[in-house]
């Protein structure tokens, strides 16, 4: 029957009750103001959840309304003309609806449509248990709120609010356009589909994959994610190919352990070689965490050979009540089976292909002002016959402490200590191992205003050596004490000014720093750890030309640099900036490393260096080593970036060295489709720019020296909305007449699963301002989907 509105007669007040009302009101009026003087404060709204607790969903109300309701109280209910119930984030809409309340069991027929928290299934029936949502539905279609997938079958049984097994069913994520006639580019046919949302996870049985009506994957058990959540089983198999392994097959197992702990184990078949056994762990812990990663080839074909790498990464943090804040604990470990691992797995884990592996242990804590760390490092060194290189040394242990106060009565103290024990093949290394005690003691006195700084320092170096076997000169132990003065300075002016029609603040920062270290002899001194300092607009402006504590640079030098800033007054970000820096010697360098010449030109190449960063879309960078002597430049690097906006990006970079190499390099992210003016959408980061669209990725290393590509990675992307394809060549040098060549090529069936060798890492790590068409995102309330 129709609803009634029910008339109801009006009531008076009594004058009593007005008291009490104007009292009320009165008290209500005070707190108002009272609330308006105090802050405001968000608070969390019980109205809207996006889940429902269980012990919630059993004591909410039904809410029923139709053309006609019909019905007996507490027995059962029956609507008729647009039916609807609704109970929490369920609602049931049908031509008619019955519902008994003693069985909690709800009938509905005709035109039936559930929404149950954005998740929409329709079809002409529908029985089902609201509370525990058990119960069927014939013949239904379907919606899934969190990967936007859909399909048809033959019936849907509800196991519980969480559970649901589709029999007869088709699933796809692509967009259903209109007409009789149409298919989707992809859709995954099975005998039963199990959903299970506690697991976000989907398996299927009897299961067809098919791809623009072909079929591609025939499985008899499939799972897959149902959101963006891990989840345990056999990932798609890879398929790829180079010239080094031949034909490659990957079948990856993925192990949800725990929220805290998973594993993959990916057995892969190489044609030229045998079958690898890849393992990955990971562990994440509130006090550690790490991961470890092994591959083992138990019969290497190519080699006749056992193969085998290891990567060990862990960080710990350690209780002390004798420090700070307990004490740090990390562990790096990278061992391989033999020389050639690095040239025959090029395109593994990045860590075990080159050919210096550290295997790195240290544990470091503070108390107060100081600063203290044990340390071992051991190297282990690939070796090639054509091209031997000198191993480092291994640091077995290494001590190392230091004490650091600022501002004592304006002073700056700072003291560092070291020993360290050195070990290498003294058959490579050519001198002899040994263990180094070093300590350095310096004070400055910074005087800083806004208008510049003046900073002299003291320094005073102490070194001790013992070595294992004697030196050239007999010698099995030496010392050095070194004092260093420096004395830095700056000033900085300003000035409002207009560039180009714009309003900028320009600096004029002038810099001079003189550094003093008297010539002590340090040739008969082994070199353990010091290396030549990169000349560049920052290293110019330091106290010693080396990195290390095997060799002090004798100095007598002023370095003499200007540099200008056109800053944004608003907002203070630096929109360009070009600086000079140039070293006058007063006196020869004399102290060098073993093969190494002195310097002896009064002045030193000249150093250019600037950038622009005008407009957001474009970046400049450059900097130059000019030698005024031979009035030709000695290094140069140049680099620009383009990016106006989301998938489009370019760079161009040119590395210049005198006598030494010449490269351009040029990186590029950019939609085909700009060629014939579609510009596409903007979707937002992670969805494309629409469905039809050609990207091309790449980047391209040339040596203009050799006149060949060392390095290339080229490859397209092709965005269908539904599904994406990629298809990559990738060239890697891995020596002077030898490089490894592969084709990635990927089907990725979006909401679904990937096909193929996956690229995304090699674009990612090559291409500078990569975006991927397609990255995880949060999950879509139900709020968007709701009825």
């Amino acid at each position: 029957m129709p609803d009634t509105p029910v008339c109801q007669p009006r009531r008076h007040v009594r004058p009593l009750r007005l008291s009490v009302l104007a009292t009320l009101l009165q008290s209500a009026l005070v707190s108002a103001q009272q609330a308006i003087d105090a802050p405001l404060l968000l608070q969390n709204s019980p109205l809207l959840h996006e889940t429902i607790a269980p012990e919630v969903r059993g004591s909410l109300p039904s809410f029923v309304s139709g053309e006609h309701i019909t019905g007996r109280p507490d027995l059962e209910t029956v609507v008729e003309g647009q039916a609807m119930l609704r109970r929490g984030d369920m609602v049931i809409k049908a031509d008619r609806l019955e519902y008994n309340q003693p069985t909690d069991l709800a009938k509905a027929r005709g035109h039936v449509r559930v929404n149950r928290a954005g998740n929409v299934y329709e079809g002409p029936l529908l029985e089902l248990r609201l509370d525990t949502f058990e119960g069927f539905f014939n013949e239904p279609t379907y919606h899934f709120l969190s990967n936007q997938a859909h399909g048809q079958a033959d019936r849907v049984d509800f196991l519980d609010e969480q559970r649901a097994v589709i029999h007869n069913a088709t699933f796809t994520t692509c967009q259903r356009l209109p007409g009789p006639s149409w298919m989707p580019d992809w859709i995954l046919k099975a005998s039963t589909i199990t959903l299970d949302n506690e697991e976000n996870v989907g398996t299927a049985t009897g299961a067809l994959l098919s791809f623009k009506g072909v079929p591609l994957l025939p499985v008899p058990y499939l799972s897959f994610p149902l959101s963006e959540q891990r989840k345990s089983g056999v990932l798609p198999p890879t398929i790829g190919l180079d010239n080094v392994n031949g034909s490659e097959v990957s079948v990856p197992y993925y192990w949800n352990i725990a929220p805290n702990r998973d594993a993959t184990i990916t057995p892969t078949l190489m044609s030229k070689r045998g079958i690898n056994i890849g393992t990955e762990f990971r562990y994440l812990e509130p006090k550690y965490s790490g991961e470890v990663q092994l591959d083992w080839m138990p019969a290497d074909k190519l080699r006749d050979a056992n193969r085998w790498g290891l990567n060990l990464k862990h960080q710990a943090s350690l209780d002390s009540a004798w420090t700070n804040n307990g004490a740090a604990l990390n562990l790096s470990l990278n061992r391989v089976s033999d020389d050639n691992y690095w040239r025959d797995f090029s395109l593994a884990n990045s860590s075990l292909t080159q050919r210096l592996l550290a295997n790195d242990a240290s544990l470091s804590w503070n108390n107060g002002a100081w600063a203290n760390s044990v340390r071992t490092l051991k190297w282990q060194t690939l070796q090639d016959v054509t091209a031997p290189i000198v191993p480092p040394y291994d640091r077995l242990p290494q001590l190392s402490t230091s004490y650091a106060r600022n501002n004592v009565a304006g002073f700056n103290y700072a003291f560092n200590a070291d020993y360290t024990r050195f070990q290498s093949d003294i058959t490579r290394t050519g001198q002899a191992n040994g263990q180094r005690s070093f300590g350095v003691l310096q004070a400055s006195y910074p005087l800083t205003a806004p208008a510049g700084f003046l900073t002299p320092r003291v320094q005073l170096h102490a070194s001790q050596y013992q070595f294992e076997t004697p030196l050239s000169n007999g010698d099995t132990s030496a010392s050095r004490v070194l004092p260093t003065f420096s004395l830095d300075s700056g000033l900085v002016f300003e000035r409002d000014t207009q560039l180009f029609g714009r309003n900028l603040r320009q600096t004029l920062e002038p810099r001079a720093f003189y550094v003093h270290t008297p010539y002590r002899d340090q040739s008969h001194l082994p070199n353990y750890d010091s290396g030549a300092n990169d000349f560049n607009l920052a290293t110019i402006y330091t106290e010693n030309a080396y990195v290390g504590n095997d060799r002090i640079s004798d100095s007598n030098l002023l370095t003499l640099g200007v540099t200008t800033r056109w800053l944004d007054p608003a907002t203070g970000a630096e929109t360009a900036r070009l600086g000079m820096a140039q070293r006058l010697r007063f006196s020869d360098q004399n102290v060098t490393l073993p093969g190494e010449l002195p310097a002896e030109d009064r002045l030193s190449d000249l150093l250019l260096g600037g950038s622009v960063h005008w407009d957001p879309r474009w970046s400049f960078d450059g900097t130059v080593q000019f030698n005024p002597k031979t009035e030709r430049s000695v290094r140069s690097t140049l680099s620009v970036n383009y990016k106006p906006g989301p998938y489009r990006t370019l760079s161009a970079a040119y590395r210049y060295q005198r006598n030494s190499s010449e490269q351009i390099d040029f990186g590029w992210q950019w939609p085909i489709n700009d060629l014939w003016g579609d510009k596409g959408q903007n979707l937002g980061p992670g969805k494309g720019q629409g469905d039809g669209r050609w990207y091309s990725v790449g980047r391209l290393n040339y040596s203009m020296n050799e006149r060949k590509l060392v390095n290339a990675l080229v490859g397209f992307e092709y965005d269908a909305s539904c599904w994406l394809g990629r298809i990559v060549l990738e060239r890697l040098q891995t020596s002077t007449s030898t490089a490894t060549q592969r084709i990635m090529f990927q089907l990725e069936f979006v909401g679904f699963t990937r096909l193929g060798v996956n690229p995304l890492k090699s674009l990612k790590d090559n291409i500078p301002g990569y975006q991927i068409l397609r990255e995880p995102g949060e999950s879509p309330s139900r709020f968007s989907n709701y009825d």
